[in-house]
């Protein structure tokens, strides 16, 4: 393994035609501009921002195939295919079960993590990322604790690669992304993994405060945190940058995970745009239906022998593994910031780098407001919950790109 393997979107410039590698570059910088031209409205806003991304991400999104009659060559996207030969088997498939077509649509290529990633975008706000990166950025960090321990635990237990992996993600607390993680890696048990990490993320408001109060006492959890100076506001055009460039700068490093990425700058920075009708399509209608249509199926799936599967009981023991290391990782990187910061900070934030979003953010505050009212700690539990969105989505691309290799 080497790092063109590991960061293929790099890798790939190496192993493609000059003429490729020269078109790719171009058309990134070209979708960057027609973000930025759209942002500002000196292109139509509604055709140039998505079509800005998806110029970025796709071009910045190649990855290697181990099967060249995939794309018609050694390396592609997981975007989409503009010529489809065969559709028979396709079309035999979806006239068995009147749920097939919505499974083999959107749960086989994963289109619905896609959607409910965009539903996240739409709500997050990626400004308190941009007002406290350190911060921000370190508590996600020490948040994937129970990401990273879980899989060696879960190999232990006999699990194999791929389902340690998808396992071990549940600690990461976001459900698209264990979705998307077990669909990879292992699709014969990502029924019960996601079933598992859905019922484990709803208990997160019970079981997460007890574990607040056991680790915080009372007078950290009081803290107000003095600000040394007043607070730059960030612009819309700002987050939009970011949104672009995260989105690029991602798709590059990890390709495997770039429709993700996509998904979420993209519908973050149509938010930011203040492109109303494509943020309220979202919310609206993308997002309840996502969500409604993966608690429908998950419950259809889980039929009884499914459930019966041995590996269930390891499972449940492995979800509440990473998901309690990973909140205590996040507390421990709560108080890593709070003695960074000469005891100026409220290391309760640290539950917050859990994403969760906004789950986590709120059981922080809702916490700090019990013991003191004046301590608003919402803005750094936020930028906390949305670089937590972004480190789980890169430890999922890793496991995802590196998994494979193994």
């Amino acid at each position: 393994m080497n790092l063109a393997t590991l960061f293929q979107g790099f890798g790939t410039f190496f192993a493609q035609e000059t003429d490729i590698v020269i078109a790719r570059i171009v058309l990134i910088v070209l979708g960057i501009l027609l973000v930025w031209a759209g942002q500002r409205g000196t292109l139509e806003p509604l055709i140039m921002i998505p079509m800005g991304f998806g110029m970025a991400a796709v071009n910045a999104g190649v990855l290697f195939f181990t099967d060249p009659t995939i794309t018609g060559s050694d390396t592609g996207t997981l975007f989409v295919a503009p010529l489809v030969t065969e559709t028979n088997a396709l079309m035999n498939i979806l006239q068995i079960d009147f749920l097939q077509p919505i499974y083999t649509l959107t749960f086989g290529n994963n289109l619905i993590a896609c959607l409910v990633f965009m539903g996240i975008g739409i709500i997050a706000d990626v400004g308190n990322v941009l007002r406290f990166p350190f911060t921000s950025m370190l508590i996600a960090l020490c948040a994937e604790l129970g990401s990273i321990v879980t899989f060696p635990i879960a190999r232990a237990m006999g699990l194999n690669f791929g389902e340690s992996a998808s396992a071990a993600i549940v600690g990461g607390a976001d459900g698209p992304m264990v979705l998307f993680t077990s669909l990879m890696l292992a699709p014969e048990l990502f029924v019960p993994i996601t079933i598992i990490a859905y019922l484990y993320l709803s208990l997160t408001y019970g079981g997460y405060p007890f574990l607040i109060r056991a680790m915080i006492p009372k007078e950290h959890r009081g803290i107000v945190v003095k600000l040394s100076k007043k607070t730059s506001t960030i612009t819309s055009g700002e987050k939009v940058a970011f949104d672009i460039i995260g989105c690029t700068v991602l798709s590059l490093l990890f390709p495997v995970a770039a429709p993700l990425f996509m998904s979420f700058f993209l519908a973050n920075a149509i938010k930011e745009s203040g492109l109303v009708k494509y943020a309220k399509l979202i919310e609206d209608v993308f997002l309840y239906a996502a969500t409604f249509f993966l608690g429908l199926m998950l419950g259809v799936l889980c039929e009884a022998s499914t459930i019966m599967n041995p590996k269930v009981l390891i499972l449940l023991i492995l979800g509440l593994i990473a998901l309690t290391v990973s909140a205590i990782g996040g507390i421990c990187g709560g108080y890593l910031v709070y003695f960074i910061n000469h005891k100026n900070f409220n290391p309760t934030v640290g539950i917050a780098g859990i994403s969760c979003v906004p789950t986590t953010a709120k059981i922080a505050q809702h916490e700090v407001a019990a013991i003191n009212k004046r301590s608003i700690i919402l803005q750094f539990a936020m930028g906390a919950n949305i670089c937590g969105v972004i480190t789980t989505a890169i430890i999922t691309g890793i496991y995802v790109s590196v998994i494979p290799l193994m």
